[in-house]
């Protein structure tokens, strides 16, 4: 298995037991699932007296995305101007590391180009994405974008493909 981290911040963001599609050369989809957590049933195989049984043990159960919940991904938030900002200082650092991992001028302008026109894209439907950070909630990092398909209830994420490293587990 692969885990793909932050590559400016070391943060978990994804792995490849999710399916990974690659996006305009420069960011992957994955579909996410909405799973429940907590609300786990003991049977002691005693029956509980009517008394005990309307008292009951609080343990709820609470719907949460598997990516997100599985990640520790910590929601955030912005207004467009926010995010653009963030978004032009999130490309620069993504540039840099990649020319300090070696990459060739061509693939550095390659991100540059397919980055920008996949931002666009990103800008123009602002209003449809949710925004998480990792764990650490450096805001250098990337931001994880959360958006629904089509059919308005099948979440799935963005990450941005040159803005990970692989960790074989």
């Amino acid at each position: 298995m692969i885990i793909f981290k932050d590559a400016l911040t070391d943060d978990e963001i994804i792995s490849d037991s999710f399916d990974m599609k690659e996006v305009d050369g420069v960011a992957y989809e994955v579909d996410c699932q909405m799973i429940v957590e907590g609300a786990v049933q003991v049977d002691t195989g005693a029956n509980a007296s009517a008394e005990e049984a309307e008292e009951g043990i609080e343990d709820e159960a609470v719907k949460v995305n598997n990516v997100v919940h599985s990640f520790r991904l910590q929601s955030t938030s912005f207004d467009k101007k926010s995010y653009l900002t963030y978004l032009k200082g999130y490309m620069k650092s993504v540039k840099k590391y990649l020319q300090e991992a070696g990459k060739s001028d061509e693939e550095v302008k390659d991100f540059e180009t397919k980055a920008q026109g996949f931002a666009k894209k990103i800008i123009g439907n602002f209003k449809d994405y949710e925004f998480y950070t990792g764990e650490s909630m450096n805001p250098d990092g990337m931001v994880v974008l959360l958006n629904y398909r089509e059919d308005g209830t099948t979440p799935y994420v963005i990450v941005w493909k040159h803005g990970l490293k692989e960790m074989k587990v």
